[in-house]
């Protein structure tokens, strides 16, 4: 099938040919049909599945019907929730994009910026609100946005929001809204929460799913590098000094994704750090650095990485694996989209060997265990201990003797090629291990 027999006015067709797309995907087959006839949606979907076309193709056809605005208010008519500005800021250029042709009015509201130019462009008028739950309320306590007319409210990756804690906002936002509306809801796992959360605000809702749960591209490969703690920083550049492409690096902590960034400039890579401490202008400048080319590696958590919409991105490196197993699944889900091919690396040490074991549960299949020549761990991860067993320690000084030059210069910025050289390690080709 093509978007041509979904229903879409000639407007639609022509903003959605003139960027290129013919073929709509599995999610947008399902879903266009159930909004376009008015009903709720609860729809599984990963992220890279086209899921944001999913909805606001048929939000602007409703909102637009033959691509005439049908109503006359300054009042939002439709409202889509996002759990970061990242991807508010992404569904309103994807809306823009496809309503290119109806003139349609959007806005987005988030924090970390002015509230000002938001507040006078609501004065203006605007048919399409995007916006994150935080500055939302902020708004409505300001009595600077009037929510009255919503006929159609979207909550975007609503298993992320009530990750982040924004389910009682969420809340008071839906109970704000007309009790007559049409409410979608697209979320990559169906919670317990997100089932009462549904019952609560949504009359009927078709469901549909896309990929069962927990799932990862079948274009994705996994690999797992076991390496000591203190080795995974050089290891990390042995890879990325032979990838030559963009990579995503996912840390855990604010500060540990800023010391990494800064390690990898000092060793003369392009890097760049995204993650929640980071102000909107820095967090929109380096991601833009990085979908240009200008920067090659991004280091990001999880917060900061959700809902980042890049095209190709061939390889995704966990630093550090999450504590949450279903964050692997969103962290991979950055890569191996739309059917390209896409690697995903873990550095696993022996702390992490029970995380590792909940992946390898989640995904219900085995993630290959590759050591690197020259990274092999004195302590490699145990897969089918228990987790939290005991595990033996090594001495300070066994560390010191296992590698002695990595040790001296871990961390301090010294181009570890110059200690791999040194120990006459990693003489072969790179892809042997990427």
């Amino acid at each position: 099938m093509s978007f041509d027999t979904l229903g879409l006015s000639p407007a639609l067709l022509r903003a959605l040919n003139e960027h290129g797309y013919t073929d709509p995907t599995p999610v947008q087959l399902a879903a266009i049909p159930v909004v376009l006839a008015g009903s709720d949606l609860m729809a599984g979907a990963q992220t890279g599945t086209g899921k944001t076309a999913a909805f606001a193709l048929p939000m602007l056809e409703r909102l637009y019907p033959a691509g005439q605005r049908a109503v006359s208010s300054r009042k939002p008519r439709a409202l889509v929730l996002t759990p970061t500005r990242e991807l508010a800021a992404q569904v309103q250029e994807s809306v823009r994009n496809y309503g290119k042709h109806l003139n349609a009015r959007s806005i987005t509201v988030f924090g970390g910026v002015g509230m000002g130019p938001q507040i006078d462009a609501l004065r203006r008028g605007v048919d399409i609100l995007v916006a994150t739950p935080g500055r939302l309320l902020d708004h409505m306590q300001r009595r600077s946005v009037d929510l009255s007319a919503i006929e159609i409210v979207v909550l975007d990756e609503a298993d992320r929001m009530l990750d982040m804690g924004f389910l009682p906002s969420m809340k008071r936002v839906l109970g704000a809204l007309p009790r007559e509306r049409q409410t979608l809801l697209f979320s990559a796992t169906f919670s317990a929460e997100i089932k009462a959360l549904a019952s609560q605000f949504m009359r009927d809702p078709q469901e549909i799913q896309i990929a069962r749960p927990n799932s990862v591209a079948a274009t994705v490969t996994h690999r797992v590098h076991p390496v000591d703690q203190e080795f995974k920083r050089d290891l990390l550049l042995h890879l990325l000094e032979r990838s030559g492409g963009q990579t995503l690096v996912f840390g855990r902590t604010k500060h540990g994704c800023d010391k990494l960034a800064r390690l990898l400039e000092k060793a003369g890579l392009r890097a760049a750090a995204i993650h929640g401490n980071k102000s909107q202008n820095q967090r929109t400048r380096a991601l833009s650095d990085f979908k240009t080319g200008r920067v090659n590696v991004l280091v990001a958590t999880d917060i900061a990485a959700r809902g980042l919409d890049i095209d190709q991105l061939p390889m995704v490196i966990n630093f550090e694996l999450p504590m949450v197993a279903e964050d692997y699944v969103h962290r991979i889900g950055r890569t191996g989209r739309a059917g390209a091919e896409g690697l995903a690396i873990s550095l696993v040490c022996r702390a992490e060997e029970g995380q590792l074991r909940d992946i390898r549960k989640l995904l219900k299949q085995d993630l290959a265990i590759v050591p690197v020549e020259g990274f092999e761990p004195t302590q490699p991860p145990r897969l089918d201990a228990p987790v939290g067993a005991n595990r033996p320690t090594k001495s300070r000084a066994q560390q010191h003797a296992r590698r002695p030059h990595a040790q001296q210069n871990r961390g301090n910025g010294e181009h570890a090629a110059g200690n791999r050289k040194r120990r006459g390690q990693h003489t072969k080709p790179a892809s042997r291990n990427i």
